[in-house]
Order: structure tokens, then C-alpha cells, then sequence
């Protein structure tokens, strides 16, 4: 990876940012990559020397990393801390880091450090499951011990105790413990192994020399285009459709209202995406929007 300092970070924060903080050992996948889109997966080991990250976009996970480091020295006497799990399956070699594993009445109850947003631990996160459930079920079959729970606890980097006063469900501390549903083992058994299944077809795919197959609307968290009526100058929207057509018929029958356009996209992809550049499905994507806009 090549690393910028686009805004003159100091060079301690820089050359922290170099050195490795990751490793999976020694795993064909790991956990955060089998949640991970398989042409992103990919393409990012193809181009891992080319990919470009400014240091700025990084020092959030470098805070993260520090906190880690940190509450490793609260562990209790019936605590394990930041364990490396393996299991084989499928011919694949699976690992995942546990941040706490908490042993209570002979079960594992584990937890995950999140350093995030105060919008996010007020929403209900499917990435923050499908990764505790798989966590669960790389305890259960690497270490054959049970899994009583899952949690997650969110340091809020960005709390207000204002907020907290004065908006409802806004957390009222800037740490908070979230409970996950654990899935039963054979719900996250399927879990993987249909998740197994697209990163085996792709990586035949880059064996052969043949396309890679391309993300799925969920896995570029794409958002639809939608059309709001709402009153002319107004702020609220009145009806929200899907299509066009729909919006216009209902404009048509009052008065002073509009058509407000809000513009779908695929926010994995403009914001989030290392290899966005690389990818052939998004380079199409942005190469036919243009053409819209332009005609």
C-alpha cells in the first residue's frame, strides 16, 4: 500500500501508520475478509501494492488499535484477551482475532471493541452480528467450549452530553454495551459455508483468467434513486416513490408542490472502497452515470 500525508500529519502518527498492525497468520481467509465482498477481496491482493490511503482516512483504526491496546491491561482472572482462533472448513483455513472472551458459569461470553459514532451504536448493525456469530462459531469448533452471548462495546468517539439530555435513544454514556442475537451453530455453519462458496468461485475465477463475479447490490450498500413531493420550499417530503412516474401523477393533483430527485448511489464503493479504482464493475457504473448526466 502506498501511504499519503495529503495534510501534513506529524511524522510519529505517519510512521505508525506504516509499520503492519494486521496479520491473519497463517489462514487462507480471515473473518474480516469472508464479510468482505470476494471481487473486493480480490482485487485488493492484486493490487496491493498499488492501492493508495491517505493518513488522515486512517487515524480513526489507528485509535481503535490504541484502545485495544489499552484494555488489554483490564483483563480479569476469568478473562482471555485478543486470542487468534483457526479452524479448517471446506478445505479452507479460517482465523479470527477475539478482542474478550469472558468465561461465566463455564461459558465463553465474547465482546468486541468497536471504536465508533454515536449514529451507529443506535442502529441496528447486520455487520456487527454476521462478525460476533462467526467469532461464536470459531470458539465452538476450534476450542469446543459454548457460547453463552455476544456484545458488542461501542466507545462513542464523537458523545455529547448535550445530546444525551436531549434526544431520545441517544446513548447516555460514551461507552456502551450493546447485546447481539446469537445465531443457533447451525444457522452460522450455513452462514459460512455460503459465504465460502463465493470466495471459492472467486478465486477460480482468477486461476482460469476469467471475470470476476461482481458484488452484489448489498455488498456495495446501494441506496436507490427515490423521488420526493413535497411542498415547494418546504423541507419535508409529503410521499417518498421508488418511481418517476408515480411522483408525477401525485404532483399533478395538488398544488405547489415539487419533485425532489434524491440520488441513489453505491456508497461502499465512492467512499469506502480501496480498490474502487481496479474495479471494472464500478468503472462501468461511474462511466454510465456520466452518460446520463451529460444527455
Amino acid at each position: 500500500m502506498i501511504l499519503t500525508n495529503k495534510f501534513g500529519l506529524p511524522d510519529t502518527i505517519v510512521n505508525v501508520l506504516k509499520r503492519p498492525q494486521y496479520s491473519k497468520g497463517a489462514a487462507h481467509i480471515s473473518v474480516t475478509e469472508l464479510l468482505s465482498p470476494p471481487q473486493l477481496v480480490q482485487l485488493r491482493a492484486k493490487h496491493s501494492d498499488e492501492i493508495e490511503q491517505d493518513a488522515s482516512d486512517m487515524v480513526w483504526s489507528l485509535f481503535g488499535t490504541a484502545v485495544h491496546n489499552i484494555l488489554q491491561h483490564g483483563k480479569g482472572d476469568n478473562h482471555i484477551v485478543e486470542e487468534r482462533l483457526f479452524t479448517e472448513f471446506d478445505g479452507w483455513n479460517i482465523s479470527g482475532a477475539l478482542d474478550l472472551q469472558e468465561i461465566v458459569d463455564g461459558k465463553i461470553h465474547i465482546k468486541d471493541y468497536k471504536v465508533t459514532s454515536a449514529w451507529a451504536v443506535q442502529q441496528e448493525k447486520q455487520y456487527w452480528v454476521e462478525q460476533l456469530n462467526l467469532y461464536a462459531w470459531l470458539v465452538e469448533r476450534a476450542k469446543g467450549d459454548t457460547v453463552g452471548g455476544l456484545q458488542i462495546v461501542g466507545i462513542v468517539r464523537d458523545w455529547s452530553r448535550r445530546d444525551a439530555v436531549n434526544k431520545e435513544s441517544y446513548p447516555q454514556a460514551p461507552i456502551v454495551t450493546l447485546d447481539i442475537p446469537l445465531w443457533t451453530y447451525e444457522q452460522r455453519e450455513k452462514f459460512v459455508s455460503d459465504k465460502l462458496h463465493r470466495h471459492s468461485e472467486a478465486s477460480l475465477s482468477v486461476q482460469i483468467g476469467h471475470d470476476l463475479p461482481e458484488c452484489t447490490p448489498a455488498d456495495m450498500w446501494e441506496k436507490p434513486t427515490t423521488y420526493a413531493v413535497k411542498k415547494i420550499g418546504g423541507v419535508r417530503a409529503k410521499r417518498v416513490f421508488s418511481i418517476k412516474a408515480e411522483a408525477q401523477d401525485l404532483v399533478a393533483t395538488l398544488k405547489d408542490h415539487e419533485i425532489e430527485v434524491r440520488e441513489g448511489g453505491r456508497t461502499r464503493c465512492t467512499g469506502f472502497c480501496q480498490v474502487s479504482q481496479f474495479c471494472p464493475q464500478y468503472q462501468k457504473y461511474v462511466d454510465e452515470r456520466s452518460t446520463t448526466l451529460e444527455s
